[in-house]
């Protein structure tokens, strides 16, 4: 028969890059989405509920290790599961 996960309660604070100390795997076994004051994002990297931000990732800039740069942008911020 099929196996009924319970789904784990979204944290405050969440990044999806593994050397974060907000990085949680378990959370990403489930699909996730990311609302930024009413509009549904697909590119976020990491967001904070309480403090109201989401990071996303430079379309050109690079840090001295190679990794985008990330732009920080402010609103509500609305975590769920799809």
């Amino acid at each position: 028969m099929s196996e009924t996960k319970s789904q784990p309660t979204l944290p405050d604070r969440l990044s999806i890059s593994p050397s974060s100390p907000h990085h949680v795997a378990e959370i990403f076994e489930h699909d996730i989405g990311i609302r930024l004051n009413g509009k549904e994002r697909f590119d976020v990297e990491e967001y904070c509920i309480s403090e109201g931000w989401v990071k996303i990732a430079s379309p050109k800039a690079l840090d001295r290790r190679g990794q985008p740069m990330l732009m920080k942008l402010k609103g509500t911020v609305e975590a769920f599961y799809r």
